[in-house]
């Protein structure tokens, strides 16, 4: 019997669902990052083994919105939920719940499928506190199973899969087996400039940045991948931070995100940044659908 299913990975900014995600197909799939709400989108990242194939779905991490751009990644969030064989909510196990967790708890109450506890980061707190942490986690709701794993360092992964399988339904291979991702070439070309972005800028940048893949194409000898990309921000006074003195931010960001593009595409590769100002897209509906933040 070949089973097969997909599993959300749910829980607040910052919880490490992305590098869980990543870690659970030991393959750089999303982009990660300390800020939170890095994550804008629904990731899928597939599990292919002999008798059974997992569709792991990372979603943006569950908050407050404060914008339009906010609302649309928690509205993915929370439909995502209803979409799924099974959920993973994700929590951090160096911490007892706070208010946000009790919420998603909440939320999880209407959910229809089965619902695992993951306390990631276990690597960072003693096993007294994770034993009195697990205890009232695990009061805020019928959960199937439960798991402390550290995903930066790979721990307790398996049996955390091995148990996720046995709640999945018979179905077939969804992806070819050697797939990890289902992402576009462009959105994966897009997020790792973005992730260069944040690691390189602070305060407001980070959250006020969009990064657009005008164009991608080989040239005709096959020697270079050609990618020209637009980095939008929100205020005038925003490109100048980006781009710095000099051009070196903008230089620096396009040498990182290259370096890692050209190992991941397996081909020299011509990088053309610019930036341009469109004036508080976060808030503006038509904006989120074109760059691709809403239905």
């Amino acid at each position: 019997m070949h089973r097969s299913g997909f599993v959300a990975l749910i829980g607040r900014p910052n919880v490490g669902k992305s590098t869980l995600l990543n870690a659970l197909v030991n393959e750089k799939v999303a982009i990660i990052s300390e800020r939170p709400q890095t994550t804008r989108n629904q990731i899928r990242a597939v599990l292919t083994r002999p008798e059974e194939q997992i569709i792991f779905i990372d979603t943006p991490g569950l908050h407050k919105p404060k914008h339009k751009l906010g609302s649309a990644m928690v509205q993915k969030a929370r439909n995502t939920m209803h979409e799924v064989d099974l959920i993973f909510f994700i929590v951090e196990a160096n911490q007892p719940p706070g208010r946000g967790d009790g919420y998603i708890a909440d939320l999880l109450q209407n959910a229809a499928s089965p619902i695992f506890l993951i306390m990631n980061k276990a690597d960072l707190v003693s096993q007294q506190k994770l034993a009195a942490h697990r205890e009232l986690y695990l009061k805020a709701g019928p959960f199937q199973d439960h798991f402390s794993v550290s995903a930066l360092l790979h721990r307790n992964l398996g049996p955390m899969i091995d148990s996720a399988v046995s709640y999945l339904p018979e179905g077939p291979q969804y992806y070819p087996p050697d797939m990890v991702t289902d992402q576009p070439e462009r959105f994966i070309a897009a997020e790792i400039i973005r992730e260069k972005l944040i690691a390189l800028t602070r305060q407001e940048i980070p959250f006020s940045v969009a990064v657009v893949i005008e164009e991608m194409s080989s040239r005709e000898d096959g020697g270079l991948l050609d990618i020209w990309a637009v980095i939008y921000v929100e205020r005038k006074s925003q490109v100048g931070i980006i781009v710095g003195k000099g051009g070196t931010m903008l230089k620096e960001v396009g040498i990182r995100a290259r370096q890692e593009l050209e190992a991941l595409f397996g081909q020299h590769i011509f990088l053309d940044l610019r930036v341009k100002v469109k004036r508080e897209w976060r808030n503006r509906e038509e904006e989120l659908r074109r760059l691709g933040y809403s239905d």
